[in-house]
């Protein structure tokens, strides 16, 4: 279950706990905030255990789907993670922008771009990683962050993105307090892709939002960096 929603569970248990004090002044019977919070609690317990914090990802991302710039700030986000991977020739297997998009998927959390991480998995598994692997993955991770920084100002979303690079980098031995630096040279190398591609980078956030194919989505990125390499 996500820090947010652990947040959100803690705050409904805080305010039934002061219902249960305020209840005599207001004719509130001490059941009623009792009953409510064994109902979340056992609700939040049985989402965890069977759901892996799915139902609680479905109620965020719906209270958050009332915010037209939080639906852009995801489209946006995303899109530069689709544009950046296959740049670097990181096949898209798909996206999904909503957590019930992801859930219909059988994606975990609240969806974004998933990809063929078959290389990067048999790597793992050895224990190492090739320096261009983990610079070509390391970039794409960062370039949500990177797209929604560069059309809003600053990021929302990617606490994911980074929680995937600090694994990785954990895996393979690198100190922690390196983190920070990687995570900053990854994000200048997709901002100079994106930047470089931002023609690309808008058509294809057009085309997310029309919910159009992974295949149509590659179809218009190829397209135009075709005409940048000709011009």
């Amino acid at each position: 279950m996500s820090k947010t929603a652990l947040n959100l569970i803690a705050i409904l248990v805080f305010a039934m706990t002061l219902s249960t004090l305020l209840g005599p002044l207001l004719n509130i019977s001490p059941y009623v905030p009792a009953i409510a919070t064994l109902t979340v609690l056992g609700l939040a317990t049985l989402d965890t255990l069977s759901w892996q914090g799915q139902g609680a990802n479905l109620l965020l991302d719906w209270l958050a789907s009332a915010s037209q710039e939080h639906r852009a700030r995801v489209v946006r986000h995303e899109a530069g993670h689709f544009l950046v991977a296959h740049l670097l020739g990181i096949p898209v297997t798909g996206y999904a922008l909503t957590a019930w998009s992801a859930f219909q998927q059988g994606q975990p959390g609240q969806g974004g771009v998933t990809f063929d991480d078959r290389e990067l998995a048999s790597q793992l598994q050895q224990g190492i990683i090739s320096a261009h692997l983990l610079n070509r993955y390391g970039t794409v991770w960062m370039a949500g962050i990177v797209a929604e920084t560069l059309v809003y100002g600053d990021a929302e979303g990617g606490a994911e993105d980074r929680q995937k690079l600090g694994t990785v980098l954990a895996q393979i031995g690198r100190p922690a307090e390196s983190y920070p630096q990687q995570q900053r040279h990854y994000a200048l190398q997709a901002r100079t892709l994106l930047q470089a591609h931002w023609a690309s980078y808008e058509a294809l956030v057009a085309a997310m939002e029309q919910r159009a194919s992974v295949v149509e989505c590659s179809e218009i990125v190829a397209a135009f960096c075709r005409d940048v390499s000709k011009s």
